[in-house]
């Protein structure tokens, strides 16, 4: 062992979350050490990597990896670090790289509805989270400004202040479908933090359309800035350091955190203050494979709630070709939405969802789908342009709920370091199938409504997950049923926080980033007024 470090707050995890706390609390004078198991990387190398690499439909394709700091990678073909033991597979898509996930992101930064706090005082399914929409709108607030979100002024979520960024200027792919579903469907701008304006040192959006994986220009807000905030603030970054257990006092109290750098030589680090800021499901293996004789089932984890109630949203998706030309592909990627079908009484039945629409470019996918079907030579540029230029894809994020059997837990398999990797069951139950099936109907109403054809549906009962994870480190009143309190402190451990989006007890359905940011300064709130209070 070497480099005895120490810092009043350790934080494990340099995404969006983590850098965004750590900065808080550099910038109330609190002195952060912040470990990050990725690389750093520059925005100008990932580019690069992206416009010379073969895989451009992969968002992991910008992304370096390693196997000292393994993350899912699915080209030229999945390298299975997670292991799948359910009827489903969970194709996780996360990043370990400061700055984590929110990297290839498309920034959309959503705030929960009001009843997704009380679904099930409100609907007699799910579970309640511990704290209600009302105490988390300030902290919504605060995360818009720091990222720069604009968006549609009524999304269903009370708004205190209005948005600090204006809208970016729709499309005419934009335009014209909303002037087409109206007034049946209710078309809104995403919420997204992306520049309109020049804002924070960074341009307004151009219009690359390859928000995912990467904004070329940085008019998209993304963890890396983050992280940059975090350091201009006094934050002490160590990277390729992979943090693989815990210590504790006899109490419980965390006293200091363990972590391999890439040569495997190993660091101790000391703090008075732990905050587990990884990814929903690295969080998860790290608490589980720190055990002692005291905690032989791992950190946090008494009552074995550690990794369970793993949610994401369930998607199928819809591609027909519209009757008129709208040439999606410029502008934004993920522009808007329907939201309309987000709350209501029908959630006691049936999973809510909501409707995005998407603006990308459908020249690579149109072009495969020609050339499958034989269609070649001046034919084929033509047919290219053709049906590239009315091509309409849409994708739904279904509401999934907790369930205590979809759940992280450790594999048999070990990574380069001799740590384990995630093993992930992931089933779909009955209130996400009904909410498929209701899907169904609106995807046909809306390709009916825009004349239509070449219509093809999701597979029945096939699934993607949206990557928008949750659950795993569930926050709650009762210890017995969850791993965190409503601030996010350990229910096992008074001095070890969690932030991300593992703590939120249900996924709603909207993107998950804003909420789980507002929580983190939330928590972030928390931790200083213990110090300040002794």
């Amino acid at each position: 062992m070497n480099n005895n470090n120490s810092a009043d707050v350790v934080v494990i995890g340099g995404g969006i979350c983590g850098s965004l706390l750590a900065r808080k609390l550099a910038l109330a004078g609190s002195s952060v050490l912040m470990l990050e198991s990725g690389p750093r990387v520059q925005r100008g190398e990932l580019v690069e990597r992206y416009r010379h690499s073969a895989f451009k439909s992969d968002f992991m394709a910008p992304y370096p990896f390693s196997e000292k700091a393994p993350h899912p990678t699915f080209t030229p073909e999945a390298n299975k670090y997670i292991e799948q033991t359910g009827p489903h597979a969970f194709q996780a898509q996360y990043i370990r790289m400061l700055g984590g996930t929110s990297w290839h992101w498309a920034a959309q930064m959503w705030r929960n509805l009001p009843n997704d706090f009380r679904i099930q005082s409100a609907y007699g399914v799910g579970k309640d989270w511990p704290l209600s929409y009302d105490e988390l709108e300030p902290y919504y607030y605060e995360a818009e400004v720091i990222a720069g979100v604009g968006g549609s002024p009524d999304t269903g979520s009370p708004r205190s202040k209005p948005f600090p960024m204006d809208r970016v200027p729709a499309s005419y792919f934009q335009q014209r479908v909303t002037e087409r579903l109206a007034p049946k469907f209710d078309v809104q701008d995403d919420c997204t933090a992306r520049n309109s304006r020049s804002f924070d040192g960074r341009p307004a959006c151009c219009g690359n359309n390859n928000c995912m994986p990467v904004c070329p220009i940085d008019a998209q807000y993304h963890g890396g800035i983050s992280a940059s905030s975090a350091e201009q603030a006094g934050v002490q970054i160590v990277t390729e350091a992979v943090v693989y257990q815990f210590e504790h006092d006899d109490s419980g109290a965390i006293t200091a955190v363990n972590y391999y750098d890439w040569n495997k030589v190993s660091h101790r680090v000391t703090g008075k203050t732990f905050v587990l800021a990884a990814n929903a499901i690295e969080s998860a293996k790290l608490l589980l494979m720190s055990t002692s004789a005291k905690f032989p089932n791992g950190m946090a984890n008494s009552t074995g709630n550690v990794g369970r109630n793993l949610c994401d949203h369930p998607a199928i998706g819809l591609t027909f070709d519209m009757d008129e030309p709208v040439w999606p592909g410029r502008g934004p990627v993920s522009p808007c939405s329907i939201g309309q079908f987000r709350d209501g009484a029908f959630r006691a039945e049936h999973a809510a969802f909501r409707i995005d629409i998407s603006n990308a470019s459908q020249v690579a996918s149109v072009t495969k789908e020609l050339i499958g079907e034989g269609v070649y030579g001046v034919k084929l540029d033509g047919a290219i342009r053709d049906r590239a230029s009315r091509r309409v894809s849409i994708k739904n994020a279904l509401e999934q709920l907790p369930d205590p059997n979809n759940r992280v837990t450790l594999s048999s398999k070990k990574d380069a370091l001799g740590l384990p990797t995630p093993s992930i069951f992931w089933n779909i139950d009955d209130y996400v199938i009904k909410g498929t099936e209701a899907t169904r109907q609106r995807y046909d109403e809306i390709a009916k409504q825009l004349g239509g054809t070449n219509v093809k549906h999701s597979k029945a009962g096939a699934f993607s997950n949206r990557q928008h994870i949750t659950g795993t480190l569930s926050m709650g009143k009762d210890a017995a049923t969850s791993v965190t309190d409503p601030f996010g402190r350990a229910h096992d451990h008074a001095n070890l926080f969690m932030v991300g989006t593992g703590v939120m007890p249900t996924v709603g359905t909207c993107n998950v980033t804003l909420t789980a940011v507002a929580l983190a300064l939330r928590t972030a709130d928390k931790i200083l007024s213990e110090v300040r209070h002794g």
